[in-house]
């Protein structure tokens, strides 16, 4: 969901949307294609036989969205968009499903740090940011992975409807599934949603196995962030007691573009021990006003890496603009930035999560711990001095 991409795809075939784009992206949203109820990860998971490891022929049933979707078999012919959408498929022990991507960007040097260079490398970007329908369709997937303002718009006709118009099928991004009656995305836990996806990812292309072991893991992973010591241990000194305030700062220019509390980064930033300042936004990724921001009084502010406004921009933004150049946060720099594909509902959230841990136990915010960040870093990403220890 880059902003410029990220209400991640949206208008322009940009991948992130600019600022100036969202309130017009918002508007075309409300044209709600699928109806759609509250629903949790119980909802959500495969319901039907079929997708059995090593490949299956018949149908397979999966909730997606809080509906029964049946596809006729295994993918084999996947057309993926976007980093977060890419890494599920790949965690999943999926690279060989996937025929064409899009929107790869600058996620790739994370994708390659994850999974692989080798595996990124093999990798088909059919489009660099967001495709045209047409542009899909002339590839010939038979599924197509994308999600809600990550690449679905109905002011581009590129819908599951249109879709299957044309014989190809659609899996929607849990997070992005639109909550009844609304244009707002978000209807389930955001851990439930990533591990959701990679169950049913894990069954439509015939990798249920890998797929369980990866949810596995990040259970494991999520529950050693719980055995961490909390904010106000007797080993933080410098801490104020309280799980530290956590702005979301995508991009900003008018508005703020951040998250709210059905997005991955609510998820990642209450298991990494902190607040999200916005977990009282009913929605995903969406925009608040500079006064949200102001009256949070965040102890860190987290900014989501893409192109379109650079580390250095946002920070020079912070820095200047009255209603934030006296944050405590941004007086002592306590910066986190770590790559879009990392902040979007995926299973590099839990990697996430790690590195905000670490963080917060280098801000003196929360006591130290026995985690471990498992995925290194680009070299390319700026603002790492402020938060990773040397």
């Amino acid at each position: 969901m880059k902003q410029n991409n990220r209400l991640k795809l949206t208008d322009g075939g940009q991948r992130r949307r600019s600022a100036g784009t969202i309130a017009t992206s918002a508007l075309m949203a409300s044209l709600i294609m699928i109806p759609l109820t509250a629903c949790s990860s119980s909802d959500n998971s495969t319901s039907a036989s079929g997708g059995n490891e090593g490949g299956n022929s018949g149908p397979i049933t999966v909730k997606n969205c809080s509906k029964d979707a049946t596809y006729p078999s295994t993918a084999k012919h996947m057309y993926v968009n976007d980093g977060n959408m890419i890494a599920t498929t790949l965690a999943v022990g999926a690279a060989d499903n996937i025929a064409n991507v899009s929107s790869l960007q600058d996620d790739k040097a994370i994708l390659e740090a994850k999974y692989g260079k080798d595996v990124v490398d093999k990798l088909k970007v059919d489009a660099p940011e967001s495709p045209s329908l047409e542009r899909i369709i002339a590839t010939k997937p038979d599924l197509v992975f994308a999600g809600w303002n990550y690449g679905f718009s109905e002011s581009k006709n590129l819908m599951p409807d249109a879709l299957k118009d044309h014989g190809i099928e659609s899996y929607i991004l849990s997070e992005s599934c639109r909550q009844g009656g609304s244009d707002k995305r978000g209807t389930m836990d955001p851990w439930d949603a990533a591990k959701t996806d990679l169950t049913n990812i894990g069954k439509l292309t015939g990798h249920d196995d890998k797929a369980n072991d990866v949810v596995k893991d990040v259970d494991k992973r999520l529950d050693a962030l719980k055995q961490a010591p909390a904010a106000g241990g007797s080993d933080n000194a410098e801490g104020s007691g309280k799980p530290p305030v956590t702005f979301v700062f995508d991009s900003a220019k008018d508005t703020i573009f951040t998250s709210g509390k059905f997005g991955g980064p609510q998820a990642i930033i209450e298991a990494a021990g902190g607040k999200n300042a916005t977990d009282d936004v009913d929605d995903t990724w969406t925009t608040v006003g500079w006064e949200k921001i102001a009256s949070a009084q965040p102890d860190v502010i987290a900014f989501v890496d893409y192109p379109s406004q650079t580390f250095e921009e946002k920070v020079k933004i912070l820095e200047s603009n009255p209603a934030t150049k006296n944050l405590e946060a941004v007086k002592q720099k306590r910066f986190v930035n770590l790559p879009y594909a990392m902040w979007t509902s995926g299973p590099l959230n839990i990697d996430a999560a790690e590195y905000m841990r670490k963080a917060y136990e280098k801000f003196g915010l929360v006591p130290k711990s026995d985690i471990h960040t498992d995925v290194q870093l680009p070299d390319s990403l700026a603002g790492r001095e402020y938060f990773v220890e040397k």
